[in-house]
């Protein structure tokens, strides 16, 4: 069993059919036997994503910052619900606690949350799956990006291929399986250790 941390949106204006994948999501995490690791909303796809997992018998794991524990009606129901003094405190808690990180259509903390944890891959500071599900284009534009960053010399291929994308939830969580088989841990190029890092 892994934990798997899922990045998704906790906004009440999203399409529907958003919402039902985050639930997909849970449902097939609880059926492969992993337990979830998530940022401890109870809205939108955040709170489907916790309640289809346990519906199907996961253990979940919540965490939240303080300021944000009544904004976003914090998911109380969960086995566990940490509640931290900060955003940079959470995201480190959900790092530590995941062997595993899927990320789903979101909004900014979920981009922000996603490109995190993808550098920190490719910079080889853990050896962690990265995936990320795009059924409906949202993450399109940012793949586009990526290529041409790519293209252009900015990001090598290995280190965009350091995400991974899936076209479906089973896919998902195949990719999960077999990097958690087999983890490899990346080695940086001096220049992406600089652009991440640069010297005072």
């Amino acid at each position: 069993m892994a934990a798997v941390c899922v990045f998704c949106a906790s906004s009440l204006t999203i399409d529907p059919s958003y919402v039902e994948l985050a639930a997909e999501v849970g449902s097939e995490l609880a059926r492969r036997g992993h337990s979830l690791v998530s940022g401890g909303g109870d809205l939108s796809c955040m709170g489907a994503v916790a309640r289809a997992a346990r519906a199907g018998g996961a253990y979940t794991v919540g965490v939240i910052p303080a300021a944000l524990l009544e904004l976003e009606v914090g998911d109380r129901e969960a086995d566990e619900l940490i509640v931290v003094d900060d955003m940079r405190t959470r995201k480190g808690l959900m790092d530590r606690r995941s062997d595993a990180f899927l990320t789903l259509p979101g909004g900014l903390g979920t981009l922000e949350e996603l490109t995190e944890v993808w550098t920190s891959r490719f910079l080889g500071m853990h050896d962690k799956p990265v995936v990320a599900i795009d059924l409906h284009g949202l993450w399109q534009p940012l793949r586009d990006q990526v290529a041409l960053m790519v293209e252009r010399g900015f990001v090598r291929a290995e280190s965009a291929a350091a995400l991974q994308w899936a076209s479906s939830v089973s896919e998902a969580f195949d990719l999960i399986a077999a990097g958690l088989a087999d983890p490899v841990l990346m080695a940086p190029s001096v220049g992406e250790v600089l652009e991440a890092d640069p010297p005072p």
